[in-house]
């Protein structure tokens, strides 16, 4: 068995999945990319999330998800968007995941990272997560690179409005999503 396969298996067991073989690390902390079965509102579960420096963080989606999904952080080498992460992080890109399958990441500088779902973006698929203690200006920083850079695609208003603040997700440790 894979590690994805095994990873989506205990992914699958809390939401009366199938039975699986072998151990998993449940201390990774995971978000869910799901949605209604018309695909009428899609998101990640939580949509925030604080986690201390050097954390792996894993993506999956439900076996009984009907659609696929992506995560990819906001940075200019995934489809020319803006730069919402550190600046000496990594950017990533999960391509199109299947139901039951996941991805991971482990974030090893400290600040703010925003990501979508690639093909659910203009829908407000968005999420943030906070490393560690963010510099309080790290938003401001976000905003003046993009204005700097005219070539970068703008975030969909829609999504905007849907990230979490960084003040939120540090005194809540986990914003799960609203749903409506």
């Amino acid at each position: 068995m894979t590690r994805r396969r095994l990873l989506a298996c205990a992914a699958a067991l809390p939401l009366g999945g199938q039975v699986c073989w072998g151990a998993v690390d449940v201390s990774v902390p995971s978000i869910a990319m799901a949605g209604t079965p018309m695909g009428t509102e899609v998101w990640f579960d939580p949509i925030g999330l604080w986690v201390p420096l050097g954390t792996m963080i894993r993506w999956f989606i439900p076996p009984g998800e009907t659609q696929l999904h992506a995560t990819a952080a906001y940075h200019p080498s995934n489809q020319n968007r803006p730069r919402r992460i550190p600046e000496q992080a990594t950017a990533w890109d999960s391509g199109y995941l299947r139901p039951g399958e996941d991805f991971q990441v482990q974030l090893t500088v400290e600040g703010v990272y925003d990501y979508y779902c690639r093909p659910h973006e203009e829908a407000g698929m968005v999420g943030r997560i906070v490393v560690g203690t963010p510099s309080g200006h790290e938003l401001d920083d976000f905003t003046n690179a993009a204005k700097t850079h005219p070539d970068w695609r703008p975030v969909p208003e829609q999504a905007l409005r849907i990230f979490p603040s960084v003040e939120a997700i540090m005194r809540r440790k986990t914003v799960p999503r609203r749903a409506g």
